[in-house]
């Protein structure tokens, strides 16, 4: 993953709002949520909610499709394993250098 998609990942999620939205998504799973119930579960304002999922699809950590008249937005799992790979790559060697352990990770 590139610098520039991980700053474009991070500046998504940089909002509290949005930050909200995407751990409610994770944790509903594959299935998602309509817009309606997230709304409702984070008490948001339709034209705010509209706002920020359209930020947050933009950077590709949700998907939207659409089921009937309903629009279900799920979090982007694949988006997300490679943010937090980036983020952790070089974890243990670069702690581990800097305070004499072989690992940080154990």
């Amino acid at each position: 993953m590139e610098n520039k998609a991980v700053v474009t990942l991070l500046a998504a999620l940089a909002q509290e709002s949005r930050l909200a939205i995407f751990r409610l998504l994770i944790v509903q799973g594959p299935q998602g949520m309509t817009v309606g119930k997230i709304g409702e579960a984070l008490d948001i304002p339709p034209a705010t909610l509209s706002f920020h999922l359209k930020e947050l699809t933009r950077a590709s950590l949700i998907d939207a499709r659409q089921e009937g008249r309903f629009i279900h937005y799920s979090a982007n799992y694949q988006t997300m394993g490679s943010l937090l790979s980036f983020m952790t790559e070089n974890c243990c060697t670069a702690a581990g250098a800097a305070s004499d352990e072989t690992s940080c990770c154990s």
